[in-house]
């Protein structure tokens, strides 16, 4: 790989990548956070964790000599929350037997 598409590889992991990944996290998170006591706060705390999620995204990207290593990580976050997220949209309820009217 050349300096120069290694550098966009990097800016495109720190930038939009980071982004993009921070938000699918965010919606992951939804799904595997307990519920706490009003039963909200797994809603409420992707909300306030997004930007720190970004940050460390930015960072890691921007800082890690490795750029495998990057992305690695950040393309296994995506994979994994994004695909809890797919898994909550395509889980279909079992039909209980009864025809709605």
């Amino acid at each position: 790989m050349s300096p120069t598409s290694r550098k966009w590889c990097r800016i495109l992991f720190a930038g939009p990548g980071a982004v993009i990944i921070a938000i699918v996290i965010m919606a992951g998170m939804t799904l595997w956070l307990p519920r706490g006591v009003a039963g909200i706060d797994n809603l409420v705390l992707p909300l306030v964790l997004v930007p720190l999620i970004w940050a460390g995204l930015f960072f890691h990207a921007c800082l890690d000599p490795r750029l495998g290593r990057v992305a690695i990580v950040a393309l296994g976050l995506f994979a994994i929350h994004g695909g809890l997220v797919a898994h909550k949209f395509l889980d279909r309820p079992v039909p209980s037997g009864e025809v709605p009217k």
